[in-house]
């Protein structure tokens, strides 16, 4: 634990600088540094606690105060007091990255009294694709991609930048694609039914059998656990999660870029999977083909011309995407219930193959978009030099 005399030393650092100025201000090197790595801080809380929740959900009867909510909410708060600091001192973030983040914090913190209240009237929510979720993703979605630019405009060249702006991608990819968790615990939990084992309390599965005016059945474990079109999953998952790769690959401009991105990610979902499961928690199907795919977008940048690495990137992409799935589901399947000592589980969500033209037409349309906004914003921007090995002064307080 820092001493008292650490933080007066803290204070008598950072309080010189908490001074009126417009965004874009020119920041100093260690300040910037401060305030991006309060963030990473801010997006760990926030994955800490959405990677239990999902789970806790699949358990528990839902509970405002329950341990994953307040590990959220405390990452909530760092990102309040960031955004406080950037729109107050003008520090760290030009005009666009912002803006971005203040409207993302915005909708963000908009949606959760909404969703408090569509839980008070509606009852239990049973999916994480419900109007009042998708504004906490799309809250969460602006944010992120202002601090990306925020990073990616002001950090100096060299591997710090490249290993941050790596790093809030990942957790760029880890929001666009937790609405899908839902059916990767779903068709676990479904299958753990068909093996008679049930991983839900009993006062869960009957709220539930009562909203949906049905008996605890198969039907209504069904409809608890995948209540979305089986299509859903292949097409969201290639044509919003794969984006994200694409785009990670072409401002991080290098090779491996767009891999590391989704291996970072679902390593994460790896390592928190035995903690999770042997804790007493239901398992996930892992989306282990995002990794395949973040190979393939890697190799379609070795296309040097932008319309045509989009066209031949997404025939290839989209095809890889659905064949690491069937071979997912195959490998990945015995595995899991090796694991749960039960049989016949799927390794990933239902697969509709029918859907990959819908959804190769969706990555097209997000790749030819990202290539153009790329080409006529410049892709290449620039940035500070690194600063001298000298100590930075901080201004005067007025």
């Amino acid at each position: 634990m820092k001493s008292p005399a650490s933080f007066k030393r803290a204070a008598a650092w950072a309080l010189p600088y908490w001074t009126r100025g417009e965004a874009g201000r020119e920041t100093p090197h260690d300040l910037f540094r401060v305030l991006y790595y309060g963030w990473l801080v801010a997006f760990t809380l926030k994955v800490l606690g959405s990677a239990w929740d999902v789970s806790w959900h699949f358990k528990w009867l839902r509970d405002d105060l329950a341990p994953p909510h307040l590990l959220n909410s405390a990452g909530t708060a760092l990102v309040v007091a960031l955004v406080i600091i950037h729109g107050y001192t003008g520090y760290g973030a030009d005009k666009a990255a912002l803006r971005l983040i203040q409207w993302g914090t915005g909708i963000f913190l908009v949606a959760v009294p909404l969703d408090l209240i569509n839980h008070r009237v509606n009852g239990l929510d049973i999916t994480s694709w419900s109007p009042s979720h998708i504004m906490l993703y799309a809250g969460t979605f602006f944010m992120i991609a202002g601090v990306i630019r925020g990073w990616f405009v002001g950090a100096p060249p060299g591997r710090e930048r490249t290993v941050v702006l790596g790093a809030f991608f990942a957790f760029f990819l880890e929001n666009v694609h937790f609405p899908e968790q839902h059916q990767e615990y779903g068709i676990l939990s479904l299958g753990a039914w068909d093996n008679s084992v049930v991983y839900a309390e009993k006062i869960l599965l009957q709220f539930a059998a009562d909203q949906m005016g049905r008996p605890v059945d198969r039907t209504m474990v069904t409809g608890f656990t995948l209540p979305v079109p089986d299509y859903l999953y292949p097409v969201y998952a290639v044509v919003a999660g794969l984006s994200v790769l694409v785009a990670a690959r072409l401002l991080i401009g290098r090779f491996g870029s767009a891999t590391l991105v989704a291996g970072a990610y679902v390593g994460f979902r790896t390592l928190v999977w035995p903690l999770l499961t042997y804790t007493g928690f239901p398992p996930s199907a892992l989306p282990f083909f995002l990794v395949a795919g973040g190979l393939l977008v890697d190799l379609a940048f070795l296309v040097r011309i932008p319309a045509v690495r989009a066209v031949l990137g997404t025939v290839v992409v989209t095809a890889g995407a659905y064949g690491a799935l069937i071979v997912q589901n195959a490998v990945m399947g015995p595995v899991y219930g090796a694991l749960k000592g039960q049989e016949g589980l799927m390794g990933s969500p239902p697969l509709v193959t029918a859907s990959a033209g819908w959804a190769g037409l969706g990555l097209l349309v997000a790749w030819l978009a990202i290539e153009w906004f790329a080409r006529g914003h410049g892709r290449t921007v620039r940035v500070p030099a690194p600063p001298p090995a000298t100590t930075v002064t901080a201004p005067a307080t007025p």
